[in-house]
């Protein structure tokens, strides 16, 4: 975790960081608001430190619109050192508020690992923080290392996958060729649904991913009898 730096600190910055550790997740919420609304450099570490444990969505989205009000050169560093917490959700919100910050400096630290993560919601933030800040001479290597995942997880899991890999643009084709030539039907059948979406936009995504798991689950020639 972020050390909280307690240099300086008035009775003002003593009460609003007492207030994001409060037991009521209103007082957290508007202690939040509070340190978005007026900016301090010195509520930084605090805000990030208070990311990684806070159990409630709404101040947790909260405490990310605070840090993106701080300037980047403030809020990155520390944000890149939540990402080798052992803590899922400190890697998770990080990612997810480095994707709101945006600053192309947090490049490098989206390893694989992370891309990889065996916690699916921090797989999914760093899908969706790898397509805002991956430069453009490095897009379509991502787009060969998230289509590597193709068929991970339930649907929720890999429509974001899909999503991710459209935000890149025509540069996934490659990989989505790769996908189609697979062995096992259900990474065909993420790769064609990812393609309609990359095509439209508004494409349904769940048929072509259920029928590969009917076909997993029954086998090409029973699931091919049951179709006739």
């Amino acid at each position: 975790m972020v050390p909280i730096n307690t240099a300086h600190r008035n009775p003002a910055h003593t009460r609003l960081l007492d207030a994001l550790a409060a037991e009521d997740s209103s007082t957290r919420l508007k202690a939040a608001l509070a340190a978005g609304t007026r900016p301090d450099p010195g509520f930084a570490d605090a805000l990030v430190a208070r990311c990684a444990v806070e159990p409630d969505f709404f101040v947790r989205d909260m405490l990310t619109w605070a840090l993106t009000r701080l300037p980047a050169e403030l809020t990155v560093p520390g944000l890149c050192a939540e990402l080798r917490s052992e803590r899922a959700q400190a890697r998770s919100q990080a990612l997810h508020t480095l994707s709101k910050i945006g600053d192309g400096s947090a490049w490098p630290a989206i390893t694989r690992s992370l891309l990889r993560d065996a916690d699916d919601e921090v797989a999914r933030s760093a899908w969706r923080a790898a397509v805002v800040l991956v430069p453009a001479g490095e897009r379509e290597a991502l787009a060969a290392e998230l289509a590597a995942q193709f068929g991970r997880g339930d649907r929720a899991v890999r429509l974001s996958l899909s999503r991710a890999l459209v935000a890149l643009g025509d540069v996934i084709e490659p990989s989505l060729r790769k996908g189609f030539e697979s062995g096992d039907p259900v990474v065909r059948a993420h790769a064609r649904a990812t393609e309609r979406l990359l095509r439209d936009p508004d494409a349904a995504f769940e048929p072509d991913v259920d029928e590969a798991n009917r076909i997993v689950a029954l086998g090409p020639e029973r699931a091919g009898g049951a179709a006739c």
